[in-house]
């Protein structure tokens, strides 16, 4: 006991005594801070040339990662799968299952499909909002070392889903019902919007408390943590389960075929009503 408080204590008065060093030096503001978090006009990353915000490369980086492991599961995992399953397989049976049955519930044509989208599209916002717990850090055109953020904490990212998103559901209804299929997924013009500002502004909200909290001395240690890791994982989680929902719930909406038995009813009751009124 005597030995871990002596380091807890020693730790404690280092980290207060560079804290302070730091704060007589140049330091960004808070302002300054939560600005670039926002529009990413200053701390940028140079990428072949060109100057990119640093959500880009966070985006490319869990992107990659995903493929491979997906690849290395395909070709490692996949064939091993046995009829009473361990724990790895029965965790991926398990999110198979979940958005398979959330497609199957919602649409009516091409399940596997749009399945195999929210899928994709989940594990993405999952583990991409999980990637700023890592902490990885990158050198910005200004020299100095800045914190990749979660892709989709930039608003370019986030009307990247939304609206490929929109694009999967424009597209089923074109396909199942024609143009009147798609004039259908137009009349909800706002829904990629609604759909990126969802994702942004969740996501960019815990990104702000998480670095205004680490930004003062006294409320940075242990506290960040918590703060951290609570807000990241609920934003996981909840985004993810709400996006696929709305994904499926829109989805099912532009494949369902218009009935025309209702139509010839309603053009009879027409008739029969008219002909009442002339008799």
């Amino acid at each position: 006991m005597v030995v871990w408080i002596t380091l807890i204590v020693g730790l404690l008065a280092a980290v207060i005594a560079v804290g302070l060093a730091l704060g007589r030096g140049e330091s960004e503001s808070i302002r300054e801070v939560m600005r670039d978090l926002v529009l990413h006009d200053r701390n940028k990353i140079r990428f072949f040339g060109l100057q990119v915000n640093p959500a880009v490369i966070s985006a490319y980086t869990v992107t990659g990662v995903l493929l491979f492991a997906a690849l290395l599961i395909r070709i490692f995992a996949v064939p091993r799968f046995k009829t009473v399953p361990g724990k790895f397989q029965a965790v991926l049976e398990k999110a198979v299952d979940f958005f398979g049955g959330m497609a199957e519930e919602r649409a009516s044509r091409w399940v596997t499909f749009v399945s195999a989208y929210i899928f994709s599209a989940g594990a993405y916002i999952f583990f991409s909002t999980l990637f700023e717990l890592f902490g990885l850090q990158a050198i910005s055109t200004g020299n100095k070392s800045v914190t990749l953020p979660a892709p989709l904490a930039d608003i370019n990212g986030a009307l990247a889903m939304g609206i490929m998103s929109f694009a999967v559901i424009l597209g089923a209804g074109l396909f199942s019902n024609g143009p009147k299929g798609a004039l259908r997924v137009l009349k909800d013009f706002s829904l990629p919007i609604s759909m990126s500002f969802r994702l942004y502004g969740a996501l960019l909200s815990g990104l702000l408390v998480s670095e205004l909290v680490y930004h003062y001395i006294a409320l940075s240690f242990v506290l960040p943590v918590i703060v951290g890791v609570l807000f990241t994982l609920l934003h996981a989680i909840i985004q993810t389960y709400v996006l696929t929902v709305l994904v499926s719930i829109f989805y099912g909406e532009a494949v369902e075929p218009f009935k025309k038995s209702d139509k010839k009813r309603s053009k009879k009751n027409r008739k029969n009503e008219s002909e009442g009124v002339k008799e």
